[in-house]
């Protein structure tokens, strides 16, 4: 096996968890409906759920979070959180949000119009449902190789060029609002996107008028992957790599629970002086003032000191080599993974992984339910449960290309004996894979979020 870093900081405050036993699981399980999302968190040995919000603060955090000024209007952290981001980005407007889908949110129900298209390389769920909730029709134009979990390619979130100006023909400049990019690209593995495909996708976009947006959740991680995989820019810092792509953004969106290092908080960024304004007004109504949106000014501060740490590039080595670490463990033994391992989460390929069971019967559910059930080891399905939906013109079901099951890995959370033990979990699931049996949903609302409150049970 290749060399791993170790983790390039020191432990200083531990918190106890506690292994349940087979039977309490098996109880739990059962009263949440086989949602792991129903869950009380004191029920599961390791959290693989999301990587959102979960990570461990710094000591330069915690520190900062005891300067929390609670000021209603333009506190003192508002400025550091203000200068952070526009140091980052160098977009002109910074609105606050307490997190990333009211930043989707406020963007959406402001430009988009009923049956509007909004383009992407893939779209996550709540970028999807804000889009709808607000009449948009969501469109991910990825290229092919990433739709392939078993190829090794190296930027796999990329846009398909050509998808992306057949659209924009097809349905007219004046019915796209905003192109948006997801970087990295969470539904389809965490995978990176280039700084050539980022430039094309600009380029194309700026010929027909159409703001080009970032999902910016992972920004730094995409910016490392691009400076260990693109030709050219090896002895490009990541600082400069973050740089140059945000030069090519028009705006973005982004949760700071992510590569913010925070437990809450998020932001719009954008140049455009009208849609700022128009945006602001609808902050004041929903979220808060515009200088806390939502947020309290300890928050803030967290956010500011995480957008400067997560840029250290002995952490985002580490972090990226975590990631890896699992993936190789998984894939030595045969179980199937997305490739290559991605900058937040190992992905497993679920539909590889139980041929015998339909899409219909959600297969990466029934390994979710299996792997707590196993092990302990809460992980969440990115497949049909999550996105499969009725076509509002043929009735028929429509079904994503891939079925996942997520790994994700809060940041500075877990330390390569957790990940062993993940591992080796998985890897009993999978030899026991023929044993599992598909699920169906037994009740849930008419949320277009439906994983997340749906209850679940086996097929007879």
């Amino acid at each position: 096996m290749p060399n791993y870093l170790p983790e390039p900081f020191r432990i200083k405050v531990v918190e106890p968890i506690h292994m349940i036993t087979l039977e309490e699981r098996r109880r739990i399980l059962e009263k949440a409906g086989y949602n792991v999302f129903n869950i009380p968190s004191d029920k599961i040995y390791i959290d693989l759920l999301t990587d959102s919000g979960t990570g461990a603060m710094s000591d330069r955090q915690w520190a900062g979070l005891n300067l929390g000024d609670e000021s209603y209007a333009h506190c003192r952290n508002w400025f550091h959180f203000e200068k952070a981001i526009r140091e980052l980005t160098g977009l002109k407007y910074i609105i606050p949000t307490h997190q990333g889908r009211a930043a989707e949110n406020l963007l959406f129900s402001t430009v988009a119009k009923d049956g509007m298209i909004i383009p992407n390389n893939n779209h996550f769920d709540t970028t999807r449902a804000n889009i709808i909730a607000n009449g948009g029709v969501p469109l991910d134009l990825v290229i092919d190789e990433g739709k392939d979990p078993s190829l090794e390619y190296p930027f796999k979130g990329n846009v398909n060029i050509t998808k992306l100006e057949n659209v924009i023909k097809e349905y007219g400049k004046e019915n796209i609002p905003v192109m948006m990019l997801t970087i990295t690209n969470n539904s389809g593995g965490g995978q990176p996107v280039s700084i050539k495909n980022i430039k094309d996708v600009k380029e194309v976009v700026s010929r027909y008028g159409i703001p080009l947006f970032f999902d910016a959740c992972r920004f730094a991680e995409n910016a490392y992957f691009i400076k260990i995989r693109e030709e050219g820019h090896g002895n490009t810092s990541v600082k400069e790599i973050v740089k140059e792509m945000f030069s090519y953004a028009d705006g973005c969106t982004m949760s700071a629970k992510k590569d913010g290092l925070a437990n809450i908080g998020g932001f719009i960024a954008l140049n455009n002086d009208s849609l700022a304004e128009r945006i602001k007004e609808r902050l004041i109504l929903i979220e808060g003032f515009l200088t806390y949106g939502g947020m309290a000014g300890r928050d803030l501060e967290a956010v500011a000191r995480g957008l400067e740490e997560v840029m250290d590039e002995d952490y985002l080595a580490y972090r990226i080599s975590q990631v890896k670490f699992l993936g190789d463990l998984l894939e030595e033994a045969g179980v199937p993974i997305l490739k290559p391992t991605g900058g937040h989460a190992v992905y497993i390929d679920a539909r590889k992984f139980m041929e015998h069971i339909p899409q219909s019967q959600f297969p990466g559910q029934s390994l979710v339910v299996s792997i707590y059930l196993q092990a302990g080891i809460r992980t969440v399905e990115i497949g049909s449960l999550m996105f499969a939906h009725k076509d509002p013109r043929s009735g028929e079901i429509v079904y994503p290309d891939l079925d996942l099951v997520r790994l994700a890995l809060p940041r500075r959370v877990y330390t390569s004996a957790h990940l062993r033990y993940v591992a080796d979990s998985i890897i009993k699931s999978y030899n026991n894979r023929k044993n599992l049996r598909g699920m169906k949903i037994v009740e849930h609302g008419e949320s277009n979020l439906r994983h997340f409150i749906a209850r679940l049970y086996f097929v007879d």
